[in-house]
């Protein structure tokens, strides 16, 4: 923009003729070296190698590149601007930026000087900057790389998809129109290196490019700049829940309570398996943003032998947020590792379920459908929040072997479906206690969260879920309660993405409420084997209060968010480890008496 000011042919040169312009900044450059004697062994302007760098494009639809748009401009080598997701990256590999040849006469004045200086192009190949079919415009003679001159770069390969496919990983159906979304390569060189990770969204500024890479013709990004991509939130909620809210400002129970009630009316029965969707919404509103590291992820865990209605209130609840991804078990969960196509001969990573989920979710779906080694290394991920990606260093045409470390930055839901035979194995020896032989051990102390969701009780009958579906059926898009109506899909996307992003912090009594109940389960439940009553679950009360606070739109954790945590914690533990031993009659008295309240005015309200 200032250049534009200065000089208008300029500035239109650098926005839609970069190469051109670069010529210019060189021809100005040599000028200047020549004028002011900065260097003492110039001879030529090609020793001069500028980069342009351009920190924005114009918003407008004309700087904006969309691949389904034809015909595509990549002919004029000028600046585009993308959105999108990176779904692949190769290892850093080494590139020629610049190379001198000289005349293979050693007759020849030009077998000594810097005239022949060959730099790399947006789009090159490195075949193309380095040959050996270049002569001499003397002589005619060969020329021959001088390789002492030679200048080396770095170099890594991305795969990048629009950001309109995110809603593909969430399993949604097209409409009507038929779309297709296919990735594209983003070539980083030098100082962007390890500027973009692996599921992370981005700004890139560059050139389009057609060519030939490898055996295949491809279009190509030569990236300028990046900019991370930031979700703006939104200020302020639908004014059907600020009405709701502003009702239930007496009682700090009832307003998540009626949002459980209601969640989810377009797909389930109002008021069917409310402490399942409660959670959700819990851990919903602990996810982040794609720019922020995950603070305190929440991930659940269902025991039901209902699972058609579990499996669809979670794929409804995934595309609440922007980064929700339904797992398919023909795909890999975090990354696998291929060789780069090309024609880099790199090892390329590419994005699994729970990296394209970041700052989301990742819907695994039933636990069971997954061998053994799949769910030990989800454990291990599950506790250090991080996978390592082992790349050959023989198979993949380097010398020394990687260890590459990524960052998991989503939360995981799962459920295990109970009428299988795999699951029925034996009776609980504890009342209260599931039999989760089936399934290992760690890994369902991993989850922060484990919920139990029995069939349609005596109170919700199969009739209401049968008329709901068969409406469901008939007419998708109606709405067939009041409750569905009146809250609608697009309000609770807004709530949750207004709630996730309010900054907590915890109350002296909640920390004091939580930490004591930590050290008495502790004690309580502590066998010749020790107790079993893991370090992790301080964490998960800390996060599921913080939940609460979050979800009743409050920026303080207080006590009775931390009793909430308690309570949907204790029923996880008894799942695990049957009902305790000791007393605690008056702490579930007085757990339980506030929940009674809020389901009494949920069911007035209603």
């Amino acid at each position: 923009m200032d250049i534009t000011e200065l000089n208008a042919t300029l500035g239109n040169y650098i926005l839609h003729e970069p190469v051109r312009a670069a010529n210019i900044f060189q021809s100005v450059c040599d000028a200047a070296v020549r004028t002011l004697s900065l260097i003492a062994e110039y001879q030529t302007e090609a020793q001069i190698h500028v980069v342009l760098k351009v920190t924005h494009l114009p918003d407008l639809p004309g700087y904006h590149l969309s691949l389904s748009e034809f015909p595509l401009d990549y002919r004029s080598q000028r600046l585009y601007m993308m959105e999108g997701t990176v779904t692949a990256m190769s290892t850093v590999n080494k590139y020629t930026q610049g190379a001198r040849f000289l005349c293979s006469d050693t007759k020849c004045p030009l077998s000594k000087d810097f005239r022949y200086i060959r730099i790399h192009t947006p789009g090159a190949t490195e075949s193309a900057t380095v040959r050996q079919d270049f002569f001499c415009d003397l002589c005619a003679s060969p020329l021959k790389e001088d390789v002492k001159y030679r200048v080396l770069g770095d170099k890594q390969v991305i795969e990048f998809i629009d950001s309109e496919a995110l809603r593909i990983f969430q399993g949604q159906c097209a409409t009507n129109d038929n779309y297709r979304f296919q990735s594209y390569v983003v070539f980083l060189r030098d100082e962007l290196i390890d500027r973009m990770k692996i599921g992370g969204r981005y700004r890139v500024i560059g050139i389009p490019i057609c060519g030939l890479y490898g055996s295949q013709v491809a279009v190509c990004i030569e990236a300028n700049n990046i900019h991370p991509y930031i979700v703006r939130s939104p200020l302020t909620i639908s004014k059907a829940f600020q009405k709701l809210h502003s009702k239930t400002l007496y009682s700090p129970w009832i307003f998540p309570g009626i949002l459980a009630n209601v969640f989810a009316a377009q797909v389930v029965p109002v008021g069917l398996h409310n402490t399942l969707k409660l959670c959700i919404l819990l851990s919903l509103v602990q996810t982040c943003n794609e720019d922020k590291e995950i603070g305190n992820p929440l991930d659940l865990m269902v025991l039901t032998n209902d699972t058609l209605i579990v499996d669809r209130l979670m794929r409804y609840s995934i595309c609440l947020v922007p980064r929700g991804v339904c797992h398919t078990h023909f795909n890999d969960i975090f990354a696998t590792v291929t060789k780069d196509e090309l024609g880099t001969g790199t090892a390329i990573i590419h994005a699994g379920s729970a990296l394209m989920a970041k700052a989301g979710v990742c819907f695994i779906g039933d636990i069971n459908m997954n061998k053994k080694e799949k769910l030990d290394h989800l454990s291990s991920v599950l506790e250090s929040r991080n996978t390592n990606v082992f790349i050959p260093g023989k198979k993949y045409g380097d010398y020394v072997d990687l260890q590459i470390l990524i960052s998991v930055q989503c939360n995981f839901w799962s459920y295990i479906d109970l009428s299988t035979k795999k699951c029925n194995t034996k009776e609980p020896t504890y009342i209260g206690q599931m039999d989760l032989s089936a399934i290992p051990s760690h890994l369902i102390d991993a989850f922060g969260m484990l919920i139990y969701c029995s069939q349609i009780s005596h109170m919700y009958p199969d009739v209401s879920l049968v008329q709901h579906s068969l409406k469901r059926a008939v007419n998708p898009g109606a709405s067939f309660s009041l409750a569905a109506q009146i809250f609608t899909t697009q309000d609770f996307e807004e709530l949750i993405a207004y709630a996730k992003n309010l900054h907590v912090t915890f109350s002296k009594k909640a920390n004091t409420l939580i930490h004591s109940y930590y050290l008495a389960s502790r004690r309580v439940r502590t066998d010749p084997n020790g107790s079993k009553i893991l370090t992790s679950a301080l964490r998960h009360l800390a996060s599921m209060s913080e939940a609460h606070a979050k979800l009743s739109l409050r920026t303080v954790v207080t006590e009775e968010d931390a009793l909430v945590a308690i309570l949907l914690f204790e029923a996880s533990l008894t799942l695990k480890h049957g009902n305790i031993t000791f007393y605690i009659a008056s702490l579930l008295f007085i757990l339980f008496v506030p929940y009674y309240i809020v389901c009494v005015c949920v069911y007035i309200y209603i």
